[in-house]
């Protein structure tokens, strides 16, 4: 190294040591607030945090392919949870459920930082006084909110392309390997690298069809990742390929939208991103995105930052693809080939956040080249997108849009004392929730008969449907939503529509309820927990007992009994 190089790397270690406390800081609020924090609901306390407790207390983890765990729908297939090779389980089975979230959130989070930084440093901005765009764009995508059950399904791409780049290089260690070899373990094959993978190995047929280089070694390590990931991913592969009974996803009706909304789809798409994939890419990159295309139109550089311009064109074309996918010319084809219905393949938009970011920083690294005066907006742009994912830190976020903390939500205090008051093991009845998510009886060690779950039989969909038909009737926004996906199994009510976190102080009430309470009681119902009074509930069949509520609880708890 000259002196040059020294000074720089000097610079950039300080930096990165700046970056690492500022992550450190971001990732605090879990562990210092504990069950007083507040994080997403959607996607998350509503179900895949229930999901693991369930999972975990019903030791079943490694249960057959053909077991059922009766705590929920009277017998959910094991299948419809997670693999038990999946390392976020493995830290629900060892932590309690609010430790294991903030663990999760702390491991994705750090090898999303590093992943990005290597693959940058090795690949994108290699230039050595651009070691703050390294840093700070590196650390702006370790910050973005992605979905906690995805793991590194999104995030940890950067640090899975890092070693497939270097393999195709020919210039890969068994670092590389064992990156490759240990990312399934903590990501999902479904939510982010199938479409990942299916990305690089195009890359490989263009090497081997354009520049006639059919790298094996760059073939072998796409390989190894895929076969790692259907081994860890056995359960939903048997379930897809050798199913023994129609799913609630063979009634998935996907493809509904008319062509100016799927235009209209798209562009919200790649404007504002997905919930899924949040990349809170729009007051800062899009518009340095468009200032950087400008100078390559002005000053005609298509051909010499080619590279660049694949990557703003496949960002468009991921967005349309996404919402195209749902446009109802579809719909024929997905009915007459199953796998198109079941199997989401609008997920290829879950590139996005990668390419949204390595665009961010090829694009700083132009600006920055170009004069001092754009080097400090480039500056500017780093520090304003830090400030804005820090801004959407899930406690920041969700605790100003007054959303339940983790134990509010749960309410374990008030549950157990609604446990109390019915006096029965809970293994002796079921339960379902009227204005509030299962998951919180599910959490609460109850069973029960709706869940959201969007792999379960369907022949329990249709029986279930028997008790909500009337009210589904009633209100057809409701009914084409259990109808044609139904992965909310709920107890749903015309009068509230698809709302299902009525706080205790809501005023709302439940005047003309009409379930078939004969059906509820033949799948062994016994007690509702609504969220809201019903107030004509004994001529719908249920006799009022009692209503609870605690201080630490999101919800006041009417408890009906089926007569």
């Amino acid at each position: 190294m000259n002196d040059g190089t020294i000074l720089f790397w000097k610079k950039e270690k300080k930096t990165l040591m700046v970056a690492a406390i500022l992550l450190i800081i971001f990732l605090l609020p879990p562990f210092l607030l504990g069950e007083n924090t507040h994080i997403r609901e959607h996607d998350n306390l509503d179900s895949n945090i229930a999901w693991y407790k369930v999972l975990n207390d019903s030791g079943q983890l490694f249960g057959p392919i053909d077991s059922t765990i009766p705590q929920i729908i009277n017998g959910l297939p094991r299948n419809a949870f997670g693999t038990e090779f999946s390392g976020i389980q493995w830290l629900y089975e060892g932590f309690s459920p609010i430790v294991a979230y903030a663990l999760s959130q702390s491991i994705t989070r750090i090898f999303a930082f590093i992943g990005m930084y290597l693959l940058l440093r090795r690949h994108f901005v290699r230039h050595e006084d651009a070691y703050q765009i390294r840093v700070w764009v590196a650390l702006a995508f370790a910050l973005t909110p992605f979905w906690p059950s995805g793991m590194l399904s999104t995030l940890g791409q950067p640090l899975a392309l890092w070693a497939f780049l270097n393999i195709r290089e020919k210039k890969s260690s068994w670092k590389e390997w064992l990156t490759l070899s240990l990312l399934p373990f903590y990501s999902s094959f479904v939510l982010g690298f199938f479409f990942f993978l299916v990305a690089i190995g195009l890359l490989w047929l263009r090497d081997g069809w354009v520049k006639k280089d059919w790298n094996l070694r760059f073939l072998l390590s796409i390989a190894l990742m895929t076969v790692i990931f259907l081994g860890i991913e056995y359960r939903l592969v048997v379930s897809l390929l050798f199913p023994t009974a129609p799913t609630s996803r063979n009634e998935f009706v996907s493809s509904t939208l008319g062509f100016w909304h799927s235009v209209r789809l798209a562009g919200e798409n790649y404007l504002l991103g997905h919930t899924h994939v949040m990349t809170l890419h729009t007051p800062v990159i899009f518009p340095l995105t468009l200032i950087v295309i400008w100078f390559f139109l002005k000053d005609k550089l298509w051909k010499k930052e080619k590279r660049y311009v694949s990557l703003f064109i496949l960002n468009i074309v991921l967005s349309i693809w996404y919402a195209f996918w749902f446009y109802k010319g579809w719909e024929p084809l997905k009915e007459k080939v199953g796998l198109l219905n079941t199997f989401n393949f609008a997920r290829f938009h879950f590139l996005r956040p990668l390419i949204i970011y390595m665009m961010y920083a090829v694009g700083s690294v132009f600006l920055w080249n170009r004069s001092v005066k754009w080097k400090q907006f480039v500056k500017m742009c780093l520090v304003l997108q830090i400030f804005i994912l820090f801004c959407a830190n899930p406690e920041v976020y969700y605790r100003v849009a007054k959303t339940p903390s983790f134990e509010q939500f749960y309410a374990e205090n008030e549950f157990n004392k609604i446990d109390e008051y019915i006096g029965k093991p809970k293994s002796s009845y079921r339960v379902a929730s009227i204005g509030i998510h299962p998951a919180i009886a599910q959490y609460n060690g109850f069973y029960t008969l709706d869940t959201y779950n969007n792999f379960y039989p369907l022949s329990y969909k249709h029986q279930f449907r028997k008790i909500i038909a009337h009210e589904l009737d009633k209100n057809n926004s409701i009914k084409k939503y259990f109808d044609t996906w139904g992965g909310r199994c709920y107890l749903f009510v015309a009068e509230l529509g698809k709302n299902y976190d009525f706080k205790k102080d809501s005023t709302m009430k439940i005047h003309h309820l009409d379930l078939n309470m004969n059906a509820f009681k033949n799948m062994g119902g016994q007690y509702i927990f609504s969220a809201v009074p019903i107030l004509n509930g004994e001529s719908d069949g249920l006799h009022f007992l009692k209503s609870f509520t605690d201080k630490d609880s999101a919800w006041k708890i009417y408890l009906y009994k089926a007569k």
